[in-house]
């Protein structure tokens, strides 16, 4: 991954979590690394744990969906899904009443983010 993208990345996942913590949510880890890949985020919303999948561009992105959160297809989902589950298995998580998986899709001009959709519950 280029160093490009490495930084929306992480500007993006900044601003989903800035904003999820606006709305209530307790950010509970970052960039949590399980021996599948990594999740981007997970929050507590009130008693539901919740796994937060981030997409971010920026202007002028020629290829991908207009809304960053509609990049998550079927594919993703079910990665995230087999991550969420291998976190679970390895980490002692916060009690939790449900699991919930959110995306967040952040649109950046240059560093700063311009517009974020919280999509709670996507699949």
């Amino acid at each position: 991954m280029t160093r490009a993208r490495l930084e929306t990345g992480r500007i993006g996942e900044e601003a989903a979590c800035r904003h999820l913590e606006r709305r209530g949510l307790r950010i509970v880890a970052r960039n949590c690394r399980t021996r599948f890949g990594e999740l981007d985020a997970i929050a507590l919303d009130r008693e539901t744990l919740v796994f937060v999948e981030v997409k971010t561009t920026r202007p002028g992105a020629t290829t991908g969906p207009v809304l960053p959160a509609h990049a998550v297809g079927r594919r993703k989902q079910m990665q995230v899904r087999r991550l969420a589950r291998a976190w679970l298995a390895e980490n002692v998580p916060p009690r939790h009443g449900s699991i919930r998986f959110d995306v967040v899709g952040v649109s950046l001009d240059g560093s700063s983010p311009v517009a974020v959709e919280h999509i709670p519950g996507a699949f």
